[in-house]
């Protein structure tokens, strides 16, 4: 997996890390190209001793009540679909986790993650309604000026209507979100197959009393990364929300 420039990824990741007083909120987007070399063919070898590529693996139902796996829509990359659509390609699974690697090198390793700790997303409109909720209740109206700007960066990069939606949400003990004082957290894949590219959207909240040589870490390490992007006040024009 190799980490994509993105101009205006960067520019919205430097709004992503803010505190709001009595938490502080840590986010980031990312792409990745889904094209293997080096190290990553070694360990899709390694991870395809344990099944070939295109064997589906069983995903968790996704974290939304009332909707039934049946109801869940078509696999956009076509690995599945109907009463499989709780199930994704091995290789696929690879590429999730993979990015998860990727993104949180060289602090955390997922290497050992399950299928069961991923899920798909019933519909890409659940999605951004559940970010959107998130981020909003966190900050506010600082959010409604971001939000067109956000989302047209990730539908720009990733074609939002052609791709699958994963989500990941470890047990307690994997989960790097899991210390004292987190509020909460999200993970999600925008997986196109025809680009071979994911974009990948990580956010949590953590309260501003607890873990603060931790947080502070965190921090500095979203702050280095924001620093390398371009300010968001004069190179965006508002456009409407992205509607799905």
């Amino acid at each position: 997996m190799k980490l994509l420039e993105n101009s205006s990824f960067e520019a919205i990741n430097s709004q992503l890390t803010v505190e709001t007083g009595d938490a502080h909120i840590i986010g980031r987007i990312e792409s990745y190209s889904c094209k293997m070399a080096g190290d990553d063919k070694h360990m899709f070898k390694q991870f395809c001793q344990e099944g070939q590529p295109h064997v589906l693996e069983a995903l968790s139902p996704p974290q939304t009540t009332g909707i039934s796996p049946s109801r869940l829509s078509k696999s956009q990359s076509g690995d599945e679909e109907g009463p499989l659509s709780d199930k994704c390609s091995r290789k696929t699974l690879f590429y999730l986790i993979a990015t998860l690697n990727e993104s949180f090198r060289p602090d955390y390793d997922f290497s050992a993650a399950k299928s069961h700790e991923f899920s798909r997303e019933p519909s890409l409109n659940w999605v951004i309604n559940a970010v959107n909720c998130s981020l909003f209740s966190a900050v506010r109206e600082d959010f409604n000026a971001l939000k067109p700007h956000l989302w047209d960066a990730v539908d720009e990069e990733i074609c939002l209507s052609e791709c699958d939606i994963y989500s990941y949400n470890p047990d307690l003990d994997s989960d790097p979100f899991g210390e004292d004082g987190s509020l909460w957290s999200f993970n999600y894949f925008f997986y196109n197959k025809r680009l071979k590219r994911i974009v990948f959207f990580t956010c949590r909240s953590i309260r501003s009393a607890h873990g603060d040589g931790t947080l502070n870490d965190l921090l500095c390490t979203a702050c280095h990364r924001a620093m390398e992007g371009v300010g968001l006040e004069g190179s965006w024009k508002v456009t409407e929300p992205w509607k799905g």
